[in-house]
């Protein structure tokens, strides 16, 4: 196959380009304004991991910019050529919700979480003569995070804090936090199986399970001898802090048959 990984610097796309490039013909594009992709080259398919991820950024019509407007003309010229379309959407559409099926309300509380749930729903409104397969990521953590810095997964930021300074900063009441973490590998599985699925949709990329931050903590804290220590959290986080995550995966695994 010929693809197109958009955002293949970046975390999960980095990784995704690095795992296709041994068996496909891959391209990479990084976001430009003024210099948007050629899609006139062949492709099968566009798997598109490219947007601005910080959950903390505040600037809108950024945001908006790259990660709706760029989505919204990704997708037409895609099905004006007849080019499969892959995207990365995000768990964190769902809010402050208790429930996680793709077809729940949702509750997006920040920039980043509003610009994947409107196009989420404009690609579902739209009648399309391509596949279009949108993927909710829940907690994603693995290897090539070092870039994200502060938005970089606790996995990350906690075995960094463990190697350096055998501390351990975590929230109070993180015992009481849960989130629905998934390996990148397991992200990038779920894409190349997508690949042969005749089928458009939305789903879920999680594991099922919700594990707490003060457990992830504890595990690093073992592996790398290390206090754990409690902070407050910073109140510009406390509206949009998902509490709790864990991916209802009934629709993904009907469509992966399992």
């Amino acid at each position: 196959m010929k693809l197109l990984i958009t955002g293949h610097k970046g975390f999960i796309g980095g990784n995704a380009y690095k795992h296709f490039v041994k068996e496909h013909e891959v391209d990479g594009y990084e976001w430009d304004e003024n210099n948007p992709p050629n899609l006139d080259k062949g492709y099968d398919w566009v798997l598109h991991f490219g947007a601005i991820s910080s959950t903390t950024e505040r600037d809108i019509a950024k945001i908006m910019r790259q990660n709706y407007d760029f989505s919204c003309w990704l997708l037409s010229q895609c099905n004006a050529r007849g080019i499969n379309l892959q995207y990365s959407s995000s768990a964190s559409v769902y809010g402050a919700n208790s429930s996680f099926k793709e077809t729940d309300p949702v509750d997006p509380r920040t920039p980043y979480a509003w610009s994947k749930y409107l196009f989420d729903r404009h690609v579902s409104k739209k009648t399309l003569r391509i596949k279009v397969q949108g993927f909710r990521y829940f907690n994603v953590f693995g290897p090539g995070e070092a870039h994200k810095k502060n938005q970089a997964s606790p996995h990350y930021q906690f075995t960094e804090q463990a190697k350096f300074s055998r501390s351990i900063k975590v929230f109070e009441n993180s015992d009481k936090y849960f989130r629905d973490f998934v390996p990148v590998e397991r992200v990038i599985e779920i894409h190349e199986k997508f690949l042969t699925i005749d089928k458009s949709g939305l789903w879920n990329v999680g594991t099922g399970v919700a594990t707490s931050f003060m457990d992830v903590a504890c595990e690093i804290g073992t592996k790398y001898p290390s206090i754990i220590e409690t902070i407050p959290m910073p109140e510009e986080l406390k509206y949009s802090y998902q509490f709790y995550t864990c991916a209802d995966l009934t629709s993904l695994n009907e469509a992966l048959q399992i």
